[in-house]
């Protein structure tokens, strides 16, 4: 995914000419530092790099507009006043539909005065009222003035960054789903509709055209036994069956090459339990592979699940996963036990190996539900997120929450793990009430504000941000 930005450095010409040039050079090396690129008039156009006029807009809109396709996001910078109507006419005039990040510059007690004060604390108010009279939307720093070489300042960035992958991500992902929702699963309902409509298309497959693909592989195939060994090197396999292990690399195979032919995002595939009983595996393994590859795969034809999981991994760049709202923990008030079969990607675990799914083989038989994993989620911070669609508002809407995964035991199975949340009761409540599904996708990570302002800001979701 690009790391390219659009850089528009304010300037006004009642202020000092160098306060623009030294502010952009800073702004840029800080960028350099966090690994984006800045897309951004030279030095040569404007007045050093600046935009403060309707020529110097139409300059940096026409440069935005040969880079449209590849700019996730703008950042608009004020080392003074700025031109409020400049900065403006770019962003309308190339067209973009991105995020914008407004910054000002701090002023210095003693640097105040007239070649040297900055007045961007005034400067950043006047552009963010034209941005709103344009019907531009845009993100605040944490503070409204702040030093670009600060800490605090990076971790701003990291935050907006995080943001346009989110919303890069989500405005056009393409997901594909095997197999039909589970009958006993109305929770994973959703409408494809409302997700078209907000530039989300689902596709889907039936599982005689998986099994279909994977009848045309022999057992001896070249393809068939690198993918065994893919597996074997993934997880520890030394409990599966050797006629099992050539199923799931023939599942893998087929899955994979649907993706690529299809182009998808992310995935959700029906595992409950035709598959088990029809062709005798869990597809936990093959859906852990590709979540560990930057592929989210959902279990139970949870299509809004996979891309919860998908806004996940845009905004922490890490692999996410499904699980179940599960259990209690004792009388703890804050702490829940979250659960599945196991397809978690393989960073999610502590230890891990693949085995059969205990709840499915209990009744279809041990034999047939190999494939499933069994082992705890790491221990560390955790962030929760669903996106659900609402029929009867014709909105999308969502919840997020921030966590820690704690290191207590407990004697189980599958995949499993404690997480601890403040509030929870108060969280489990707003899920009931509003009817959220018993999924949610995790991250190890702390995201939650990132996926709030996406959701909210930039995407026009009814989103609920779930604190203590």
């Amino acid at each position: 995914m690009s790391n390219k930005f659009g850089v528009i450095v304010g300037n006004r010409g009642f202020f000092a000419d160098e306060l623009a040039r030294s502010g952009r050079q800073e702004l840029l090396e800080v960028m350099n530092s966090l690994g984006l690129e800045a897309i951004t008039l030279s030095e040569n156009q404007g007045v050093s790099g600046s935009v403060q006029s309707r020529d110097d807009a139409k300059v940096c809109a026409q440069l935005f507009k040969e880079h449209k396709d590849e700019l996730v996001g703008v950042i608009v910078s004020l080392p003074n006043f700025g031109d409020e109507k400049a900065v403006a006419d770019v962003i309308r005039a190339s067209g973009l539909d991105v995020p914008v990040l407004v910054h000002a510059f701090p002023d210095k007690l003693e640097a105040l005065d007239y070649a040297h004060r900055r007045d961007s604390f005034c400067g950043k108010i006047s552009v963010c009222n034209s941005l709103k009279q344009y019907g531009i939307r845009f993100s605040l720093t944490s503070q409204h003035t702040m030093d670009p070489t600060s800490d605090a300042f990076k971790a701003d960035l990291a935050h907006f960054a995080g943001v346009c992958r989110v919303v890069h991500r989500l405005r056009s992902a393409r997901i594909g789903v095997i197999g039909p929702r589970p009958n006993d699963f109305n929770t994973v309902r959703f409408s494809e509709k409302l997700l078209e409509r907000q530039g989300i298309s689902v596709e889907s497959i039936g599982l005689i055209d998986i099994l279909n693909g994977i009848a045309a592989l022999a057992d001896s195939d070249t393809a068939v036994q690198a993918a065994r060994e893919r597996i074997a090197k993934y997880m520890d396999s030394s409990r599966i069956p050797d006629e099992v292990m050539t199923k799931l690399a023939k599942l893998l195979l087929v899955t994979e090459q649907w993706v690529k032919d299809n182009d998808y995002d992310a995935i959700a595939i029906q595992c409950w339990s035709s598959l088990q009983e029809t062709f005798g595996v869990n597809p936990c393994v093959i859906m852990s592979m590709l979540s560990q590859s930057d592929l989210p795969a959902a279990c139970e034809a949870d299509a809004a699940g996979a891309i919860s999981m998908l806004a996940l991994q845009a905004a922490s760049g890490r692999p996410s996963a499904l699980v179940d709202w599960n259990n209690n923990y004792a009388d703890d008030p804050n702490k829940v036990v979250l659960f599945h079969c196991g397809n978690y990607a393989k960073a999610f675990y502590e230890d891990a190996f693949i085995s059969y799914a205990d709840i499915l083989g209990s009744t279809l038989g041990n034999d047939k539900t190999y494939g499933a994993i069994a082992g705890r989620i790491k221990s560390g911070p955790i962030t929760f997120a669903r996106i659900s669609t609402d029929d009867f508002t014709g909105k999308i809407c969502a919840y997020v929450a921030d966590g820690q995964m704690t290191n207590d035991h407990l004697d189980t199975f599958g995949s499993w793990g404690v997480a601890n949340i403040s509030n929870l009761n108060g969280l489990m409540q707003h899920i009931c009430r509003q009817g959220f599904e018993h999924h949610v996708a995790i991250s190890l990570s702390q995201t939650a504000p990132i996926l709030e302002e996406a959701f909210n800001n930039y995407l026009d979701w009814s989103v609920y941000r779930h604190e203590a």
